[in-house]
């Protein structure tokens, strides 16, 4: 029994998302002509109460579409130290759209309203770039699955209508958020100007990701799209798994939380293990004493596969693939360390 606590994103479709993927209608994609993509985008869309949606082949595509939508070369964005579009995205934010980020230090990669509020250059100031866009990240993946406070959201909304900015949510975990605060994804709709989200983590379909926002920030993304190299053909199979999951793998992710929850109640009685931070969601990063790599290494002899994130911090995800019987086992074998 191999136990991949890598990622959520190591799992594979269940039987039934397969049917549906092998019994969906299809189309060609590029002519908007399939379908099951236009479904899927219609119902995303329509989750979030937003006027459009685009699917794309990954999260960071999708992002960074999202950015080229709100800037122009030259800008700059406001993110957090941890932001996946800074740290995970391949330097796509300068590559891509000619923007640099204006870092901030904020609390296990949130920030607040107050510190995009100080971070703002002076519009009128021609020497330093021009802020045009505020992204933030919820579910938090640097900083543990970590979900914002809705208020505090809904603050950062004000600074940006004070400022004339545009508001990105990285919603790639953002299911998870809505499952563990008990939130609606309208609520989202209403506060973003664009969110994208992740069918291929927590839900468990084998690829991609949905753009949404009103009809007129949207009207370039599929021409963005197209630039990136994300134009796809017969995509309707893929797509139906993500039609599936959005349909049958919301609410099981409550399941992942309170595995990772019990996971980190055990790491804490463990005398080499110095610290356990707070787990919000399915990701448990905790640091321990000696030498890290050999403690991976001999967790992998055991068929229990996990990475480090650096600066002595190991994490573990949970995900649709991680059952009971694997998390009794795995239980069991942290007990016994």
């Amino acid at each position: 029994m191999i136990i991949d606590l890598r990622s959520d994103t190591v799992t594979k479709p269940t039987p039934e998302m397969l049917n549906a993927m092998i019994n969906a209608e299809v189309g060609d994609d590029v002519y908007k002509e399939d379908p099951t993509v236009n479904a899927l985008e219609e119902r995303i869309a329509t989750m979030f109460g937003k006027e459009s949606a685009l699917f794309f082949p990954s999260g960071s595509m999708a992002n960074q579409a999202a950015i080229k939508l709100h800037t122009q070369p030259g800008e700059q964005l406001i993110a957090d130290k941890y932001a996946h579009v800074f740290n995970y995205e391949g330097g796509g934010v300068s590559f891509n759209s000619g923007v640099s980020c204006k870092l901030i230090d904020g609390h296990r990669g949130m920030i607040t309203a107050d510190q995009v509020q100080e971070s703002i250059n002076p519009p009128d100031f021609y020497h330093s770039p021009l802020t045009s866009l505020v992204c933030i990240e919820n579910t938090t993946n640097k900083g543990g699955g970590a979900c914002y406070d809705f208020e505090e959201i809904v603050k950062i909304r004000k600074v940006c209508n004070d400022h004339n900015l545009g508001y990105h949510l990285d919603g790639a975990r953002l299911w998870n958020a809505l499952v563990a605060k008990k939130e609606q994804a309208i609520q989202y709709g209403e506060m973003f100007d664009t969110i994208s989200v992740c069918l291929s983590k927590g839900l468990g379909a084998p690829m991609g990701s949905v753009l949404v926002g009103d009809q007129k920030i949207m009207e370039q993304a599929i021409r963005v799209r197209k630039v990136l190299g994300g134009g796809m053909r017969q995509i309707g199979y893929m797509a139906a798994a993500g039609l599936y999951a959005v349909e049958n793998h919301l609410d099981r992710l409550q399941e992942d939380h309170k595995r990772a929850n019990e996971i980190g109640k055990i790491l804490e009685g463990i005398s080499f293990v110095i610290n356990v931070e707070p787990i919000d969601t399915n990701i448990v990063i905790f640091t321990i004493e000696g030498d890290e790599e050999d403690f991976i290494s001999k967790m992998a002899s055991k068929n229990i596969h996990f990475y480090s994130m650096g600066q002595g911090k190991l994490r573990f995800v949970t995900h649709l693939d991680y059952t009971q019987k694997m998390h009794e086992y795995f239980i069991e074998l942290l007990q016994s360390l």
